[in-house]
């Protein structure tokens, strides 16, 4: 009796033993030349087209000042770009669908870029800059989601977590070029000045989408060959066994969820934390400010070569392994990062470098294996769906974050004063947990699935 074959959804399609006629899975090559064309001016236009993202928060002390901003008021400005991508990453991911990823992916870009601009010169007052940074948000949603979906058409599962990983780590390096860029530009002139040079290279983001990138020639033929999940036909992604209903996409966006919820209130309030741990071994409130900033830069930069390392590593070694690794070591660190308070101020930026790299590590991992579920039909909607429920946790976990951290300081506003810690950093570590049940128990179906064929 012939041996059942397995398939992991969470490994790459290409299995060593199983290779394309053993599986059943086929691949059209691309051309490498344009392929790394592609690639290039991708990555390049990631970083530059998303410096506009952050470049908002490293200034907006100064805009607040400036403009006499209210805590609450820069806090719902903050919420506004977040909402503002939720709101736009499902639409996008429906409509690269039907038209192409480069288009949406270019016009995207071009209008981040108008928007950015527009904010340097036209914000006022509260309403102007709410209007503006709510735009931004919606422009800048429709860039990552096309762009994974573009690039998983260049490249063969057993190699897309490498290449989405090195997207997003160009990513987290737009991230922290805003705020690196524009901090230092706003101290030294003004906050417009600081807004308009982070938010200028998105045009040649934009531009080099335009002249350098391109939807792969398989994609086309690919998608019009597929059967939406749960249907009857497969692809040259999904025509393993083991993908055809939607237990496996539940599952790993709920796991994204997971890692959204750590991932992005760690780094919003490393920086706040950092700044109180520098005060409270006896730095002045300036030095503070400064030296707390700046080391919250670093461990967030950690992200960049992280994500990338870990969706080389993911291709070699498993998606569900990999992110059991990074999903574990960030969230168990969480549940002593903030009573290391009062502690010596090496271990605690030690512990958040630690932090630092993994938590970010496994993001490129769950596009990826989203990506390997889905008819490539569907794919820009399924990982629209995905980032609009992890973002929309994004909302919500900054915010829980702050209001336990003012409850366990007796409702103190000023968080550099802050003493009580560990509590708000275990609430991430708890939240994180949906990450690594979730891909357990991906595993278990995927295991069951494999038995039963």
């Amino acid at each position: 009796m012939q041996k059942s074959r397995k398939y992991d959804i969470l490994t790459p399609c290409y299995l060593k033993q199983h290779r394309n006629r053993a599986t059943g899975c086929q691949n059209v090559q691309q051309p490498q030349t344009k392929k790394g064309v592609v690639m290039a001016s991708m990555l390049a236009a990631m970083f530059l087209g998303y410096l506009p993202w952050y470049n908002f928060s490293a200034v907006s002390n100064y805009i607040a000042e400036d403009l006499d901003l209210s805590v609450t008021q820069t806090g719902m400005i903050l919420s506004s770009f977040q909402l503002g991508y939720v709101i736009v990453v499902l639409f996008t991911g429906w409509l690269s669908d039907r038209i192409g990823n480069q288009r949406v992916v270019a016009w995207a870009t071009l209008l981040t870029a108008i928007s950015s601009t527009m904010f340097s010169f036209l914000a006022r007052d509260f309403s102007s800059v709410l209007v503006l940074r709510l735009l931004t948000g919606l422009s800048a949603g429709a860039i990552y989601v096309p762009g994974i979906a573009l690039l998983s058409g260049w490249y063969p599962p057993e190699k897309r977590t490498g290449a989405i990983g090195a997207y997003t780590g160009a990513l987290v390096l737009a991230y922290s070029g805003g705020y690196f860029i524009a901090a230092p530009i706003a101290a030294a002139t003004t906050w417009r000045h600081g807004i308009f040079w982070t938010s200028v290279p998105a045009f040649l983001a934009a531009i080099l989408i335009f002249a350098f990138v391109r939807d792969a020639e398989s994609l086309a033929p690919e998608a019009a060959a597929a059967e939406p999940v749960g249907g009857r036909k497969g692809t040259p992604d999904t025509a393993c066994p083991g993908k055809q209903d939607l237990t496996g996409p539940i599952l790993i966006t709920a796991g994204y969820m997971g890692h959204q919820w750590e991932l992005y209130a760690f780094w919003g309030w490393i920086g706040p934390f950092m700044v109180a741990c520098a005060k409270a071994v006896g730095y002045d409130t300036v030095t503070a400010v400064s030296l707390g900033g700046r080391l919250a830069a670093i461990i967030i930069l950690l992200g960049a070569p992280s994500v990338w390392l870990a969706g080389v590593a993911a291709d070699r070694f498993g998606r569900g392994r990999t992110i059991l690794i990074c999903a574990l070591s960030s969230l168990g660190a969480q549940f002593v990062f903030g009573h290391l308070y009062g502690k010596s101020l090496t271990a605690v930026v030690i512990v958040g470098l630690w932090i630092g790299f993994w938590v970010a590590a496994d993001s490129s991992i769950y596009k990826a294996g989203m990506t390997v579920m889905v008819s490539p039909k569907i794919r820009g909607t399924a990982l629209g769906i995905q980032s609009a429920l992890g973002f929309s946790v994004t909302i919500l976990s900054p915010y829980v974050f702050g209001r336990v951290l003012a409850q366990a300081n007796r409702g103190l506003q000023d968080t550099t004063l802050a003493v009580h810690w560990g509590l708000p950093f275990v609430i991430l570590g708890l939240g994180a947990l949906l990450a690594p049940l979730s891909i357990l128990l991906l595993q278990v179906y995927q295991r069951r699935k494999g038995d039963s064929i």
